[in-house]
This record gives C-alpha cells, sequence and structure tokens, in this order.
C-alpha cells in the first residue's frame, strides 16, 4: 500500500478557508508551536546559564589551584572537580540541542519533511532531558561523600570567610547552587517538551491526514 503524501502548506491553507474545524485545528497547531519555541527558548537560556557559572567556577579552580609541591594551598589536595565538569558537559550538549531545535523551527524543508520531522521533534528534547538527568544523578552521586571534597562542599564550607582577590568563596557558592538547581529545573522542562512534541505531532499528522481525506475521491 502505498504512503500518503503529506499535502503542502498552501493545500492546508486553501481547505482551511472553507473549513472551520481545520481552521481550528490550525489555530491549535500555531499555539502549540509557539509555546515549543518558547520552551525551546528557556531551556537555550537555562542551559546557557548553567554552562556559565559551571565554567567560571572551574576557570577560577585552574587559576587558583596549588602548583606541584607547593606547601599552602586554598584547595584541598584530595578534591573532585567531576560534578561540576559533568554540569558543564551536560548543559553544553543541551545548549547545542536547542540551537539545533530553533534552527529546524525556522526551516520550512525540515518542518514539512515528514521523517525529519518526526526524529527531530522526539531526538532534541529526549537527548536534552537524558544530559540534565545523567548531569544531576552524578552531581548528587559523587557530592554524597563525606572523604572528598567538591566545589559545592568546599566553597560553601568557606562562603563566611571574606575574600578580596580569586576565589571568593562565597560567590564560588552561589554560583554553584546555582548550577545545580538550574539543572535540576531543566529536568522538567524537558520533560514537557518532550511531551509538547508528542502533542504537536499529533496534531499536525492529523491535519495531514483531513486535508488528504478531503481530496479523497471517495469523498467527492
Amino acid at each position: 500500500m502505498s504512503s500518503e503524501k503529506s499535502p503542502s502548506t498552501s493545500e492546508i491553507f486553501e481547505d482551511a478557508s472553507r473549513d472551520k474545524h481545520l481552521q481550528n485545528k490550525l489555530r491549535t497547531v500555531r499555539i502549540l508551536d509557539s509555546v515549543q519555541t518558547a520552551i525551546t527558548l528557556l531551556g537555550l537560556l537555562m542551559g546557557l546559564t548553567v554552562l556559565g557559572v559551571s565554567a567560571n567556577t572551574l576557570s577560577v579552580y585552574n587559576y587558583t589551584k596549588p602548583l606541584p609541591g607547593s606547601f599552602l594551598s586554598l584547595w584541598p589536595h584530595e578534591f573532585n572537580i567531576q560534578p561540576t565538569v559533568a554540569l558543564v558537559a551536560g548543559s553544553a550538549i543541551i545548549t547545542v540541542l536547542h540551537m539545533v531545535a530553533l534552527v529546524f523551527a525556522k526551516v520550512q524543508f525540515l518542518r514539512t519533511t515528514s521523517t525529519v520531522q518526526v526524529s527531530l521533534s522526539f531526538a532534541l528534547p529526549f537527548f536534552s532531558l537524558a544530559a540534565a538527568l545523567i548531569a544531576v544523578i552524578f552531581f548528587y552521586s559523587v557530592n554524597a561523600s563525606d572523604s572528598v571534597d567538591t566545589f559545592l562542599s568546599w566553597t560553601c564550607r568557606w562562603r563566611a570567610v571574606p575574600m578580596w582577590t580569586q576565589p571568593n568563596w562565597g560567590t564560588l557558592c552561589k554560583q554553584s547552587k546555582a548550577g545545580i538547581y538550574l539543572s535540576i529545573l531543566l529536568i522538567p522542562v524537558e520533560a514537557g517538551a518532550l511531551a509538547l512534541s508528542g502533542w504537536l505531532l499529533k496534531e499536525r499528522k492529523y491535519v495531514e491526514r483531513y486535508v488528504n481525506a478531503r481530496k479523497s475521491p471517495a469523498l467527492s
């Protein structure tokens, strides 16, 4: 059985001009599309913020970390930076995926190509959700250790100590907390984006089938 050909945008709007039900469905698609773009922008801004604060803490550590053989150090000798590295990696992946999603939303060829649309609509929010989950789970699993300090445990322990140069413990503590809290908030944002992608795809498929059904000779 041959697959149905997706109707063109002009065909859909031509039919919508004469069909109230189709107009309502197209209005729903436009609203969902706008909400999806807004969620993508929100996720991009959150990902960029996590990337910025987490990368800054790593930069400060690399600038102020003890040299080999030094006897006086502001940082402990046994120090685990992997949780912060996980936040940097996860937020970088999320940022890139959201940029791809925004490009996808603006390129008409990709939006009207069914296979590409289905693949990207679910793949982008799914991998963003996976990146946020992995980063948060890894962060807390390592940070739960009582034997080795991390950025969060060390900087927040000394946050009350005034520093007039880097590392500023109070600022670094706030940045570490902001990075992990925003990463946690990214999880429901990405889950919502994934659910919305499914709903939007369902509405678009309904519109395509409805227009094809109206063109069917059996219904003429």
